[in-house]
């Protein structure tokens, strides 16, 4: 295997952050010299008043906006589609995602279709978007995904059971506008879902496979970088945030000071994993999730613990400094000991804010496990990324465990 020269590293091309924030994205969508933009949605944003916030800001621009509130949690392949039919005689030349990562990876896919057309499924894997795209602004409402910043969309594949993404340049926003204030109203249970999501990005994106023991792909062949220096930067302050503010979040949804610092991890988190890449955790929670229902959050929480069981004799050092960065202070435990610490703090944190802790929780019968390895064996570029080898029968023993 050839040595990689160098590492790299992408974001949305504009980022803004801050409380109140999203009263300025008329005028941000306003100087892309557009005049037809189409908000992407779900009907509890709608009722929540937070469509309106936006759409105001919009139209108070000059804006002619269109408003779409088919969104749903976890969404199939057949969501993209209706939107996108739904919005196509309308010519939007811009599309606003507004909510958690399931409606900002669905108005990505809606700026694919009305761009490139098509289906969805002819973008699936990496790099299979032609070209640009319609000018895609994510505004997150859940601090967790990290869909405002990546390079991807995951939809669910009901055919195959199992979710799918579009992993592409193109598909990262021109515009990531975070504003905590929109993440105020979300439920204890979404808090927590969210949270640990944006936690199991950056753990997995800096404890990933190293940017230069993945060889000399070419540029195309490759979803992500592999940890590297910023990307673990990154990934580390996420921790280190997380770590101080995600408990308080969920017990106390109006501690402000909880909810900024829990934006500003997620999207940290999204900047990480989005380049450096995220592994078996992801690998396993997808055909579990499409399968039998989770929150994508809930089942990759619930997974973590195990999968860092099994990678600790590779990354010692690396969980000994999450374990420093979550307890916000360095001690001198050695290395090895203070790894394991960092396990049992995140099975600890997982059970306090509500995640469950086993598989037969979520009512997986244990007989699908074989078949559920088999599926995520198949996601080679996680599995490819994770710093142990791991083939069928490992993902299952992790099951197996977590079962």
């Amino acid at each position: 295997m050839s040595t990689r020269l160098s590492w790299g590293f992408s974001t949305a091309g504009r980022l803004c952050f801050g409380r109140g924030s999203v009263a300025e994205v008329g005028a941000h969508v306003a100087s892309l010299r557009v005049h037809r933009v189409a908000v992407i949605c779900d009907e509890n944003l709608a009722r929540l008043g937070l469509l309106q916030r936006v759409s105001d800001s919009l139209r108070d621009a000059g804006l002619r906006v269109t408003e779409w509130t088919g969104g749903a949690a976890e969404p199939a392949v057949g969501l993209a589609i209706e939107a996108a039919a739904a919005l196509a005689p309308l010519d939007p030349q811009a599309i606003v995602g507004l909510g958690g990562g399931s409606n900002l990876d669905v108005a990505k896919m809606v700026a694919v279709l009305l761009t490139h057309g098509g289906r969805p499924e002819d973008y699936f894997g990496f790099q299979r978007v032609p070209g640009p795209t319609r000018a895609v602004i994510a505004i997150p409402t859940t601090a967790g995904t990290g869909s405002e910043v990546s390079h991807s969309a995951v939809l669910t594949d009901p055919v195959g059971g199992i979710k799918v993404s579009t992993l592409s340049p193109f598909l990262r926003p021109t515009l990531a506008l975070v504003d905590p204030s929109l993440t105020d109203s979300a439920p204890s249970h979404v808090t927590a879902e969210s949270g640990i999501d944006a936690l199991v990005h950056a753990v997995e994106a800096s404890t990933a496979r190293r940017w230069d023991q993945l060889g000399s792909a070419s540029l195309e062949a490759r979803a992500y970088e592999g940890a590297h220096p910023l990307g673990t930067l990154l990934a580390r302050e996420a921790i280190r945030l997380i770590g101080g503010a995600l408990e308080r979040a969920v017990h106390n949804g109006a501690d402000l000071a909880a909810r900024d610092d829990m934006a500003l991890a997620a999207t940290y988190a999204g900047m990480a994993f989005s380049n450096c890449g995220v592994a078996l955790v992801h690998a396993l929670e997808y055909p579990i999730g499409a399968e039998f229902h989770c929150s994508h959050g809930a089942g990759n929480g619930l997974l973590l613990p195990y999968v860092l069981e099994f990678n600790i004799e590779t990354r010692q050092q690396e969980l000994a400094e999450i374990e420093w960065l979550l307890a916000g202070q360095r001690d001198h435990r050695p290395p090895a000991v203070a790894a394991e610490a960092a396990i049992e703090r995140i099975r600890s944190l997982r059970e306090r804010i509500g995640i469950p802790n086993r598989l037969r929780e979520l009512h997986v019968p244990p007989d699908r496990l074989p078949e559920l390895a088999q599926k995520a064996s198949r996601i080679e570029r996680l599995i490819a990324l994770n710093p142990r080898d791991a083939g069928p029968a490992e993902l299952l023993q992790i099951l197996e465990r977590a079962w």
